[in-house]
């Protein structure tokens, strides 16, 4: 088998139980592949080692006929999971140096399920971007490109290296991290699959926060099954996140029938954004019909309080940000910055942050800040909370009348220039979240799916939006649109 490293978990898990090929191998075949693509910079910390001694380990348990669907699979982990002995930085300076003695509940399941550590992938600052230019490392760059042209693109954000990884087929598998999009949105830039669970269905523990109310972790893989057999291992109650859900984790990868007869997709009238580009607006009505020749019924919905979200997002997102980053203060552990003789501990924390926060970080926190001031809070937090409690409200409504998921746009548009969108109007770079954010504020599992190219050969994503705590249902359902959608493109290799 030559380019093991193109296989997808199911594919691969297959091969390793047949003998076919072992995990050793695959292993090679991913790190070859990695040390080819430092052009695309997904990969910010390499660990060889690890991974080719996870395989032989992988390989024994194989052997030995006690293997998890997970075993022997090589994948790579946002930089944001915290990982014993290797760096851990969340994509900034302020974490420089910093290695955590403690492994992410998420990273230990799946290193406890036999998969393999590739290395840790690149990300935007504190998971704070939708198109990975805020990382400390550099741009991570999307292995797609805009027919023969060769400006870079990006691979969407903040999972941009998880996304350009998986796409280009650096790994079988990689984790993200989703609190306004971060799983969703760069998933449909290079064409790949990316589900964010339910709140509470994945721990948080030892995943650096953004805002804690947001946050949850999930697989991007190359396909829905692969995202079933992953997001089973990812998922479980855990003692050590008071928001981790106390639930049994079904058989994901069971429930993947293709079946959908009966089933009611909500299309939300308020998802129809005003110059909405053509392709994509398309491209929803064409995912629709597939789902209605699959068995569906497609009914029209309302979720009125939609153009409130990215608002409400944008403060209650920073408010948690300013308070979770408070703790980055070059006193116990990370970057410290040099300090003039005569300065005090107060010296310290401003030239520290200053120093360490990029300036996409330093927004947020100063807006998060200012909206949990003594003057603003209620006008600006508490009103956002408000408006949170009515956008979960409308989605409680819309599941009461018999609706079992929800089809939208994954994004605005297909992927864009790295430096396209500038600085000067970080509002432009916030829009792209405009179709995820409601799904990170009502705690509803979503997923994003590939379902066509533009016009430009850059893949497209359609979301379906699930019942809270029904993800594999979720899953079957995407599963049909995959199926009829039969999304097969890949990216030409320049790297």
């Amino acid at each position: 088998m030559s380019e093991l490293n193109k296989l997808g978990l199911a594919e691969a898990r297959d091969a390793l139980r047949a003998g076919d090929v072992t995990s050793v191998e695959l292993t090679e075949s991913c790190l070859t592949a990695i040390d080819e693509a430092d052009a695309l910079n997904a990969f910010v910390h390499k660990t060889p080692e690890i991974a080719i001694e996870r395989a032989k380990a992988a390989d024994d348990r194989i052997k030995a006929g006690d293997a998890p669907s997970m075993c022997g699979l090589p994948i790579g982990i946002k930089d944001l999971f915290c990982t014993k002995g290797v760096p851990s930085q969340a994509a900034s300076k302020i974490l420089d140096g910093f290695k955590p003695e403690y492994e992410s509940t998420v990273s230990q399941q799946l290193a406890d399920a036999g998969a393999v550590m590739l290395g840790k992938l690149n990300m935007d600052e504190f998971a704070m971007g939708s198109s990975n230019e805020t990382s400390v490392y550099g741009n991570a760059v999307s292995p797609w490109r805009r027919g023969n042209d060769e400006a870079q693109l990006t691979p969407g954000g903040s999972s941009g290296g998880s996304a350009s990884a998986v796409s280009a087929d650096l790994c079988l598998a990689a984790t993200g991290t989703d609190t306004g999009g971060s799983i969703r949105q760069p998933a449909a830039f290079v064409g790949i699959t990316g589900i964010k669970p339910t709140y509470g269905r994945c721990s948080r523990w030892g995943i650096v926060a953004f805002a804690s109310s947001l946050d949850q972790a999930g697989p991007m893989t190359k396909n829905v099954r692969d995202a079933a057999i992953m997001l089973e291992t990812m998922c479980g109650h855990d003692p050590k996140d008071s928001t981790s859900a106390e639930l049994a984790v079904p058989n994901f990868e069971a429930m993947l029938t293709g079946d959908i007869k009966g089933k009611k997709i909500g299309i939300p009238k308020e998802y129809r954004m005003d110059g909405m580009p053509t392709e994509i607006e398309k491209l929803w009505v064409d995912g629709a019909a597939m789902l209605k020749d699959a068995g569906a019924e497609i009914v029209d919905i309302s979720l009125p309080h939609t153009k409130y979200a990215l608002p409400a997002y944008y403060v209650i997102a920073p408010a948690e940000a300013s308070s979770n980053l408070a703790r980055y203060d070059g006193v116990r552990y990370g970057r410290r910055a040099q300090l003039a003789q005569g300065d005090g501990i107060t010296e310290m924390y401003e030239k520290t942050r200053a120093e360490g926060f990029g300036p996409e970080v330093q927004r947020r926190v100063m807006i998060g800040t200012y909206v949990l001031s003594a003057g603003f809070y209620d006008a600006y937090y508490n009103r956002a909370r408000k408006v949170r409690t009515l956008i979960k409200k409308d989605f409680e409504d819309v599941f009461a009348t018999g609706v079992d998921a929800i089809l939208t746009p994954a994004t605005p548009s297909a992927s864009f220039g790295l430096g396209e969108m500038t600085e000067a109007d970080p509002v432009q770079m916030y829009l792209n979240d405009v179709f995820t954010v409601t799904v990170n504020l009502a705690g509803l599992p979503g997923i994003s799916v590939p379902a066509g190219l533009d016009a430009q050969g850059l893949p497209l994503g359609l979301q379906l939006i699930g019942r809270p705590w029904e993800e594999g249902d979720l899953l079957n359902t995407a599963y049909a649109l995959e199926n009829a959608a039969g999304f097969v493109a890949k990216p030409g290799k320049w790297w």
